[in-house]
């Protein structure tokens, strides 16, 4: 289903990606548990920073490169711009758990946190990521165009 590759020009680390996305699911499941608004607004900053491309502000990416470093695991590249577009969608998600648990409502904030855990919870043990599918099928779909430096 993928295009052909390079897709873009940056490449990122997938094992990087996938212990993000586990402290992602985890503080994820902590506001589903809790409602404590912690939880969310670490992950909207962490998410913030990243998509701003301020990695050495992002709490997530900084706890990974270290768990990385210490257990000396080497980085499996991939093209950046699915991962990237996951990245939005993933900051999208939390922007609207937010929004509505700020009325009040943490049942329906806490259903829709359902969907950014079972997302996280994919990359992390199958290094299955849902919003790189959806990326690509929007290229196939021709609704995104190629773009090899997707920002």
């Amino acid at each position: 289903m993928s295009p052909s590759c390079p897709i873009s020009n940056r490449r990122i680390d997938t094992n990087l990606v996938r212990v993000i996305s586990f402290q992602v699911l985890v503080f994820t499941v902590l506001f589903a548990v809790t409602h404590s608004f912690f939880f969310l607004y670490v992950i909207l900053f962490d998410f913030t920073m990243r998509a701003v491309r301020q990695e050495q502000w992002s709490p997530f990416a900084r706890a990974g490169k270290f768990i990385l470093k210490q257990w000396q695991v080497d980085p499996k590249y991939s093209d950046e711009s699915p991962k990237r577009f996951a990245l939005y969608l993933g900051l999208a998600t939390t922007f609207l758990i937010t929004f509505i648990a700020l009325f009040g409502y943490f049942k329906l904030a806490s259903l829709v946190a359902l969907i950014l855990i079972f997302c996280a919870f994919l990359e992390v043990l199958f290094d299955f990521c849902i919003g790189c599918k959806l990326y690509y099928a929007l290229q196939l779909a021709k609704v995104i165009k190629y773009d090899r430096n997707f920002n």
